[in-house]
């Protein structure tokens, strides 16, 4: 199987990653997943320019360049997105937007590092931190027989509270637990956390290469982010009011 090239700045990390399906049907993957902030897009190229070194190959070698869609912030989305991009049509291969969400619980799916087996049936909420006192929901349900994830409930961008919920069991990944605490429901509901299956590049691999078999692919032109928010930025006095209610909260004992 060919190679993959994957990026993903959505959150925090900037994560890269090159693989491929080696010998006997398992994901092999090249990784560099550091904590970047919002110096991302100094490190993903340097990043991108490694993993190709190690594996020996160029980039024209690989079938496809996947990046990750968000939703996410707004910058990180622009810079995955531009990066494929570039790297896309200077190798003339095609490229593979991967939904954020989705990958996050593609994390939950292949398991390892203290993650347990998910159950059959049993949907994967996944909910973000997306600032300015709101989070990123999705729930997304494993179809067996299709090999590929379903949409258990619609994406949102939302105050903790209103975070839908799907109506089978689950699991909830992400940060939005920790960020949040009880404000979002699903915490106390979820039968399983896993709150560091964040989105990651490995997991874009996996999703990208069942896309690439299925000619699910772009041209780098058509590539775009997935924005759920048209708003990127609060007010002073917005920011100064979610201030004020978490100290508030704060000062009653309570989990901002």
């Amino acid at each position: 199987m060919s190679w993959i090239l994957a990026v993903e700045t959505s959150t925090e990390w900037c994560s890269v990653a090159l693989g491929r399906i080696a010998n006997g049907g398992a994901l092999e993957c090249l990784v560099r997943h550091e904590h970047t902030g919002p110096r991302s897009s100094a490190r993903v190229l340097p990043a991108a320019g490694e993993l190709l070194a190690e594996a020996g190959i160029a980039l024209s070698d690989c079938a496809a360049i996947a990046f990750g869609a968000g939703p996410g912030s707004f910058t990180g989305l622009r810079t995955a997105c531009g990066v494929a991009q570039g790297l896309a049509f200077g190798a003339g291969l095609p490229v593979v937007p991967v939904n954020s969400l989705m990958a996050c619980a593609e994390r939950v799916r292949l398991g390892g590092e203290g993650i347990p087996a998910l159950p059959p049936g049993v949907s994967v909420l996944v909910a973000l931190d997306a600032r300015m006192d709101e989070a990123y929901a999705g729930a997304f349900r494993w179809d067996a027989a299709a090999g590929e994830w379903q949409a258990a409930t619609a994406m949102q961008v939302c105050a903790p509270e209103a975070v839908s919920q799907p109506s089978a069991p689950f699991w909830l990944a992400g940060n939005a637990a920790a960020v949040f605490g009880e404000r979002l429901k699903a915490t106390a509901l979820a039968l399983h956390s896993v709150p560091d299956a964040l989105p990651a590049a490995p997991a874009l691999v996996s999703i990208a290469l069942r896309a690439l078999a299925r000619n699910e692919t772009v041209a780098p032109e058509d590539a775009m982010p997935i924005y759920l928010r048209d708003k990127v930025a609060q007010t002073i006095a917005e920011r100064q009011a979610v201030a004020e209610q978490r100290a508030s909260l704060a000062a009653a004992g309570e989990r901002p």
